[in-house]
């Protein structure tokens, strides 16, 4: 399954990259973010928070764990910052939000991903050395729904494929 590599050099390109996202997302949609401290993971959650339709502002969940939103699906944003251990994770419960009606975007994802499904979109974020702004976004699909989506992403006006490998 092939990859996609893009840099944002905005936390307004990266909500744009969510807002796609978003739009394309259907139900049961797993989207796993992985990047430091201040990458904008959270930013874009907020542009996917945007492309379906969430009249909220999306917030960051690290205290509660996990922050519902309602627009054309429900979008559950979970955040595992503050969890140690995987059996915390495990103990959620969380099987009724990645197989429910909603789609679910996952924070700080390197920390349960044995207990997440399998087939989903994970989504790398990094700094670009020497840019205050800039980032280095992959996204890998896991499964051929999300291959599907990469496809359909690449034909969105405002993506642009860089020719590396994530």
């Amino acid at each position: 399954m092939e990859s996609l590599k893009l840099n944002s050099h905005s936390p307004e390109q990266t909500q744009l990259l969510g807002s796609y996202l978003g739009e394309l997302a259907q139900k049961a949609d797993i989207f796993l973010l992985i990047g430091e401290l201040g990458t904008g993971k959270t930013c874009l959650v907020q542009g996917i928070a945007r492309g379906l339709d969430v009249k909220e502002y999306a917030f960051s969940p690290s205290f509660v764990i996990l922050r519902e939103y309602h627009g054309r699906l429900p979008l559950y944003h979970i955040d595992f910052y503050r969890l140690d251990h995987i059996k915390e994770i495990a103990d959620l419960g969380l099987e009724e939000y990645f197989y429910g009606d909603g789609i679910c975007v996952v924070e700080w994802a390197e920390k349960g991903l044995q207990v997440v499904p399998r087939d989903n979109l994970l989504i790398t974020i990094h700094y670009i050395p020497a840019s205050e702004t800039g980032r280095s976004i992959c996204l890998k699909p896991q499964g051929e729904r999300y291959s599907e989506l990469i496809e359909q992403l690449k034909k969105r006006e405002g993506i642009v494929a860089l020719n590396a490998k994530c």
